[in-house]
């Protein structure tokens, strides 16, 4: 669906720079775009490769894990049917530290392991269900997602952030005079928009769980 949507807005660019006699124009702006891409593309490459280092750096000093300890209250609140010993909760921790440092991509690996869990998490539940003791879960094949999986892909979407470091990165490169001026709109919006987004999944849990 995006292909198609990026395709008709390159073709409505291109469409309009043609009818109004702006071609040139139009090309010089392609052109300019690309190399401001590249340069922001290594800007933002390095501020991830730095914070991306510094999370292993936490991980292997066992501060993630009492970083996950300390969360945990938290996570159990979010996600009441994770075990409290289940990889996913550190994965999950680790996003969720990362999205509130505002490190944006660098979150995105835990993001992914820690679907890559709650799917496995899903797989055993199943097997328990179909067969206990007797099916293998690495042969259940999840077609929808499970409470867990819709919960984490709702705060992630919200982002809670204290410090926006890829906003901020993004308003240097581009001149803006105070780029660090969007840390308090930021932390208002997404303070809102995590608060909305733990009620919602709290209140279809408790409607998904009624209605079985």
């Amino acid at each position: 669906m995006l292909n198609y949507l990026w395709g008709f807005m390159i073709l409505i660019g291109l469409g309009y720079g043609i009818v109004t006699g702006q071609v040139e124009a139009l090309s010089n702006a392609a052109i300019d775009s690309a190399g401001e891409a590249v340069t922001l593309a290594l800007t933002m490459l390095g501020i991830m490769a730095m914070w991306t280092g510094l999370m292993e750096i936490a991980k292997r000093a066992g501060i993630m894990d009492r970083m996950t300890k300390g969360l945990y209250p938290v996570l159990r609140f979010l996600f009441p049917r994770i075990p409290k010993e289940h990889k996913a909760n550190e994965y999950i921790a680790a996003n969720i530290i990362a999205n509130v440092l505002g490190l944006g991509w660098a979150a995105t690996p835990m993001g992914l392991k820690a679907m890559k869990e709650l799917a496995a998490l899903e797989r055993e539940r199943i097997a328990k269900q179909k067969k206990p003791g007797r099916m293998n879960p690495d042969d259940v094949q999840v077609t929808k997602a499970s409470d867990e999986m819709c919960t984490f892909l709702v705060i992630n979407i919200s982002s809670l952030q204290l410090i926006p470091v890829s906003v901020i990165a993004y308003r240097a490169q581009y001149g803006a005079v105070n780029p660090a001026a969007i840390v308090l709109p930021g932390l208002i919006a997404t303070v809102a928009s995590t608060l909305a987004a733990v009620m919602f999944c709290r209140w279809m849990g408790k409607k998904g769980r009624n209605q079985n």
